[in-house]
């Protein structure tokens, strides 16, 4: 071999070296948020998909402008901790706190500095994580989907769908640090309404089969499935029984009724996830979480499964399928 061909063959050896070099530099330096979730990945992928089209309309492109690193909770709140310290550590330039108060909290424990955007139900002033929502004040700021404070509205539109029932069942998560609240609220709204409620704790998947089994032992004719992350990784699992039992049940957000449960009543999550990435979007241009104002959502949405109402032999009052926002047929 020629001496010029060893040093030309050299020269694009260290070439080929030198440009992964230079593409994981690239990659270093682009700005990180981290995504902390307490649900998984395959149950939220449609969240996490609306969170980065929000990105996108900010003006940041996943792996081009920004790399997001996720951190799934699988609906175990103990994880939480761990898992923004990781994120803390890396470290970040934004935090997001998605699935509820428990990673919002979480976050904030993990952080007085570090810009936070939550979507959550609970009151972010009452839990000490903003001043108000017009000026959270701190280093935390997102959307507030009130799917909390919901669940009497749910009874009564549950009362309405099937007015015969003589007991109504509530299914809690009493891992959740809502569940106080949930319970005693619908509680308050059963008695103003004149309706029997049975209150099931589930902190498992056991112990949702138990609380099924004990509503169909004592008669229970229809179910209100309290806002819970735990639940929306057990859906499927939800959704199943109460097909099963051929009992009707509401929910607060569409995708149990997507995945084949009766009715729902809540915001749109889709819509809230891409908030949450237009916030993000805004503090990686210089924005301060103190000055942007806790969102709130401005439309609910009820959606009917028609196809499950069939199936369990239930017919939707002209009234429910008049005021619904949609029908799947």
């Amino acid at each position: 071999m020629k001496r010029r061909d060893v040093l030309a063959l050299i020269g694009g050896a260290c070439t080929g070296f030198a440009m992964p070099r230079a593409a994981r530099a690239q990659q270093r330096s682009l700005p990180v948020i981290g995504y902390l979730h307490t649900r998984g990945p395959d149950d939220s992928s449609h969240l996490s998909a609306a969170f980065r089209r929000g990105l996108r309309d900010g003006g940041f492109i996943d792996g081009q402008d920004v790399r997001i690193e996720y951190r799934w909770a699988y609906g175990q709140y103990d994880n939480l901790p761990p898992l923004v310290r990781e994120l803390v550590q890396m470290p970040v330039s934004v935090l997001i706190a998605g699935g509820g108060e428990p990673a919002a909290v979480a976050a904030r424990a993990a952080t007085s500095t570090l810009p936070i955007v939550f979507a959550m139900s609970g009151d972010p002033v009452k839990l000490g994580l903003a001043a108000s929502f017009n000026r959270p004040a701190g280093n935390v700021t997102g959307i507030n989907i009130l799917t909390t404070g919901l669940d009497p509205k749910r009874l009564g539109l549950l009362r309405d769908l099937v007015p015969a029932a003589g007991k109504i069942g509530f299914l809690a998560n009493t891992d959740f640090p809502a569940a106080a609240r949930q319970i005693s609220g619908t509680e308050e709204a059963a008695r103003s309404i004149g309706v029997q409620i049975r209150i099931a704790a589930a902190r498992n998947e056991r112990d949702i089969d138990a609380a099924f089994e004990a509503f169909v032992t004592e008669g229970i004719s229809a179910l209100v499935v309290a806002s819970s992350p735990y639940f929306d990784t057990r859906r499927e699992q939800i959704v199943a029984l109460a097909a099963r039992h051929r009992m009707p049940a509401i929910y607060h957000i569409r995708e149990y009724v997507a995945d084949g449960g009766l009715i729902s009543y809540g915001v749109d999550l889709i819509d809230a996830y891409r908030q949450i990435g237009l916030y993000a979007s805004q503090i990686l241009k210089g924005a301060n979480p103190a000055d942007l104002p806790i969102l709130l959502p401005t439309k609910f949405d009820l959606i009917i499964n028609a196809k499950t109402a069939k199936a369990i032999g239930l017919t939707i009052p002209s009234g429910i399928l008049a005021i619904a926002d949609e029908v799947i047929e």
